[in-house]
């Protein structure tokens, strides 16, 4: 249990890494958070800069990708000390996945007031469902140039990573690690209800639309 709450907390604090804000208040020196959506993924942070945009990607995804890789060699190490483990390594792997979305949704550093977490699930699950996450991935290409929302890519490509993992690995069927995947899933949706509102009034940037 100890071993939980260390990775649980170590993934929280990983995912609270303000990349985006960051990047920009260097480089730019202005507050991303003051522009565009206000938000500081990798979209928003695009709008001031591309490039500056696809480091922020990157860097989210792959504190993503360290939390979960982290949990593992955690809960390894602390197995091959006990001499028994009683849990399968993708329950801390999932649940350092989800704590590393909260901990880039609601950053202690910036009040709480943080991204989305698509770039944090991405890299944290394409640790544990490598698979999975290229199907999701190919969900929001595919939906993106159909429909030129990244948002709805985005939204459905989450919404779909939990019938995935249930469908492609069967760990996945354990119901604590389906339940964590899901909450991931619904947290990231949920974060997107602006989006969503926009989408269904038909007000929502699309890709290549032209701003006055």
């Amino acid at each position: 249990m100890s071993t939980l709450i260390i990775i649980a907390a170590s993934s929280y604090l990983l995912g609270s890494i303000p990349f985006g804000y960051l990047l920009v208040r260097i480089f730019r020196g202005e507050d991303v958070r003051q522009s565009g959506s206000g938000n500081i993924g990798a979209t928003n942070v695009s709008r001031t800069s591309p490039v500056l945009g696809i480091m922020t990607l990157l860097l989210d995804a792959l504190k993503g990708a360290i939390a979960a890789l982290l949990s593992y060699f955690l809960w390894i190490r602390m197995g091959l000390r006990t001499g028994s483990i009683d849990v399968l390594p993708f329950v801390p792997m999932s649940l350092a996945a989800l704590f590393a979305v909260l901990g880039h949704i609601f950053p202690v550093w910036l009040k709480f007031h943080g991204g989305k977490g698509v770039a944090t699930a991405l890299g944290s699950f394409a640790i544990v469902a490598p698979t999975s996450v290229l199907i999701a991935a190919a969900i929001f290409i595919g939906v993106v140039i159909i429909f030129r929302y990244v948002s709805l890519g985005s939204i459905l490509a989450v919404a779909s990573f939990p019938f995935l993992a249930f469908e492609l690995y069967p760990w996945a069927h354990t119901a604590l690690i389906l339940a964590v995947i899901t909450t991931t899933s619904l947290l990231i949706v949920v974060k997107h209800h602006e989006n969503i509102r926009r989408i269904l009034a038909g007000t929502e940037n699309r890709v290549g639309a032209k701003h006055a």
